[in-house]
């Protein structure tokens, strides 16, 4: 089956730009653009057909079918070629099941779908390996590409700066400067990176980045490139592959440059639009009280947006005022009868631990959109008894310096009300028996 894919305005304007092309607004009006694929092309197999394709190739562990993205190729760059692919083996995360965390929120069923086991230990993996591929097939067409540039909270940083590396293609990164946890700086690092570190926060990162890719040679990496979503939409195939190919009632995800919002609802819309799915699930969008402009906005029915600085947050991942990719957010959001949510520091940190205590070991980001979902069931947004499945974006050991301090009891002006920390015991056996005996007579009681 041949497949085309292109470039197109996210308006009206017409005209189709190739992919290969270093283009990342339309000409015509500024906007952003979207890749857009041929749907009558994809419309001659049906529905069961592409079921059937997917879950034999699933089975596959090697070559790029091991990858949840390219086992998935059809559905996102069918036009790269297979000696370009740079794969390390990302997506096929596991959708877990938490049926005590259900329970105790009134939930029928939460599945936390966890992208931070992936190679880098987040979900920007999937989205770094379609934009790194296409920027390979551009140098080997002789394409004057010298380096991939992006700015980053430290999750695209460490993808990019990986799979760069993977390819043999030189990167750049632009980080806020003492904003990133340390397992987050030092992958770019030990990748080989060009690290910069600037006196300002992500936004400001966005727009020197932005500045620097204007000249010919360094190719933007973040999700003003709308390459990466096409590799993000693959959690939404994923999540409804691994239910059976159907849709739960919910879809959580945390929000920050809102890419990974966009990426969800237009992998959605084409399972919709190729028959795979036949029923709409919402969508919640997660957002930090510290850095909530969306959740603003929704709360005026997406009328206006208004950016802000965003406040230090411990979910440092979406500490972002700025999104650029916030119209196709609220696109998406319109379409499926979407929400938004904001979680404050004291309840992230909580919902993080109540999820942790059934074997998560979530992040803040997760902690966030686990906190939004709580309150959406409290508030009535989401239903008593719905079906939820909610995307872990990043691996918590990315940030184990803030979960350690949370268990110390030592983060400034938060509780720890789960908090678990060591119990200093002498190497006596009595006293060892009794530690323990207060320990098992406690979970009675728990």
């Amino acid at each position: 089956m041949t497949v085309e894919s292109w470039f197109q305005c996210i308006g009206n304007c017409e005209g189709k730009h190739s992919i290969f092309d270093v283009i990342y607004k339309c000409p015509k009006c500024g906007g952003l653009l979207e890749v857009v694929h041929d749907l009558n092309a994809l419309q001659k197999k049906d529905a069961s057909t592409w079921q059937n394709l997917f879950d034999q190739r699933g089975s596959n562990r090697i070559g790029a079918n091991s990858s949840g993205v390219w086992s998935k190729k059809e559905w996102v760059l069918p036009t790269i070629e297979e000696a370009n692919i740079v794969s390390m083996g990302e997506g096929n995360n596991p959708l877990l099941s938490t049926p005590r965390l259900a329970d105790s929120w009134g939930l029928s069923n939460l599945w936390i779908k966890q992208c931070g086991t992936t190679h880098t230990g987040s979900f920007k993996d999937l989205g770094m390996t379609a934009l790194v591929s296409v920027v390979k097939q551009i140098i080997s067409q002789g394409g004057p590409i010298q380096a991939v540039a992006c700015a980053s909270t430290g999750d695209t940083s460490a993808a990019l700066s990986a799979y760069g590396a993977a390819a043999g293609i030189p990167t750049i990164v632009f980080l806020p400067a003492n904003k990133i946890s340390p397992a987050q700086l030092v992958q770019p690092l030990a990748n080989g990176a060009l690290v910069l570190a600037l006196d300002t926060d992500f936004d400001g990162c966005m727009e020197v980045v932005v500045e620097c890719t204007q000249t010919s040679g360094i190719y933007l990496a973040n999700s003003m490139n709308s390459l990466r979503v096409e590799g993000q939409k693959t959690v939404a195939f994923e999540i409804i592959q691994q239910l059976g190919w159907k849709a739960p009632d919910w879809i959580v995800i945390p929000g920050g440059n809102l890419g990974n919002v966009s990426a969800l609802g237009k992998g959605l819309r084409l399972m919709l639009d190729l028959g795979v799915l036949q029923k709409k699930p919402r969508i919640l969008v997660a957002q930090a009280e510290a850095a909530n402009p969306l959740y603003l906005s929704y709360q005026n029915n997406f009328n206006d947006f208004e950016a802000q600085t965003a406040d230090p947050t411990l979910a440092s991942a979406i500490r972002i005022g700025s999104p650029v990719s916030v119209d196709k957010a609220i696109k998406e959001l319109r379409f499926f009868h979407g929400a938004v949510e904001q979680t404050s520091e004291q309840e992230l940190v909580e919902a993080m631990a109540a999820a942790d205590r059934e074997g998560m070991f979530t992040c803040p980001q997760t902690g966030v959109a686990l906190g939004a979902l709580k309150k959406a069931i409290q508030s009535g947004v989401v239903e008593q008894d719905a079906s939820v499945a909610l995307v872990s974006t990043a691996h918590g050991l990315k940030f184990s310096e803030s979960k350690t301090a949370y268990h110390m009891d030592e983060l400034k002006d938060l509780k720890a009300h789960q908090a678990n920390s060591p119990r200093p015991v002498s190497a006596n056996i009595s006293e060892v028996r009794n530690e323990i005996e207060r320990y098992i007579d406690s979970l009675g009681t728990a």
